[in-house]
């Protein structure tokens, strides 16, 4: 009887859990974004409430995880989305938040990963072209902003996991494009940090218990942002394992500290 009961009470809370995941895709907006090159890539949009087409916005740049990865254009928004939902945020911040998809045959970041062991060993190696999905996705907010859309002062990036990483290279690539960002669990190729340091202030997040991406790759990353005076900042939360964007999420200054920031 009380096995019965107990698996009623899962299936009652994962339905809830199913209904409430709806209720937040149907606010973002299920599009597709079609590259040069022939590639198709999902991704949603949140407008603003009262959006004016002929008004520029500012633009979060959201590059989920390697969990949510698919074409499915709704798993990308299992983690992050709901914060950008809450009046607190979407009445003092009008903005545009794009939370592209990326295929699950690719990463946003270019690397190679060691599953053999966790955490992962992760080896970045930044060719001349990025990924096509990372590529695909600063081409998205390319498109937003020639249609005058998007305050190209006021581009900001952030992701988690897999994301922070591409968070990390869309920096790298690209430091006069963005005018702030933010980092969950995340790495990069701190040879090439300086690219970024002077132009770009940078928050990072990580659990110090990360049994799946190794803590030392936001240490080392923030060190070395350190070490070049750049503006960062980093949290580090103790015994906290790979999900440190719950965390990371309920820090209530960080999307005000985001969208204070401008190029200008």
């Amino acid at each position: 009887m009380s096995g019965v009961y107990y698996f009623r009470k899962l299936t009652l809370l994962l339905s809830l859990f199913l209904i409430a995941q709806q209720a937040i895709a149907q606010q973002f907006e299920a599009k597709t974004f079609q590259t040069k090159d022939g590639h198709s890539l999902p991704y949603r949009v949140l407008l603003p409430e009262d959006y004016e087409a002929t008004t520029q916005y500012p633009v979060i740049l959201f590059l989920h995880g390697a969990g949510e990865r698919g074409m499915d254009n709704e798993k990308q928004l299992t983690h992050g989305s709901k914060i950008f939902l809450e009046d607190s945020f979407r009445k003092k911040y009008p903005a545009i938040i794009l939370f592209p998809q990326c295929p699950e045959d690719s990463y946003w970041a270019s690397m190679t990963i060691d599953r053999t062991n966790y955490p992962i060993k992760t080896d970045f190696h930044y060719a001349n072209k990025p990924n096509w999905p990372l590529q695909a996705a600063r081409d998205l907010v390319d498109a937003w902003t020639d249609e005058g859309h998007i305050d190209a002062d006021r581009i900001f990036v952030m992701g988690l996991s897999m994301g922070g990483m591409g968070t990390f290279e869309s920096l790298i690539r690209w430091p006069k494009m963005f005018a702030a960002a933010a980092a969950i669990c995340g790495g990069g190729d701190i040879r090439k940090a300086k690219r970024f340091a002077h132009r770009v202030p940078v928050w990072v997040f990580h659990g110090d218990a990360d049994g799946v991406v190794p803590v030392r790759y936001s240490r080392e990353m923030v060190q070395r942002l350190k070490d070049l005076h750049a503006d960062v900042r980093y949290n580090e939360y103790p015994g906290v394992n790979h999900n440190s964007w719950d965390n990371a999420f309920a820090e209530s200054e960080l999307l005000p500290w985001l969208m204070m920031h401008s190029k200008s």
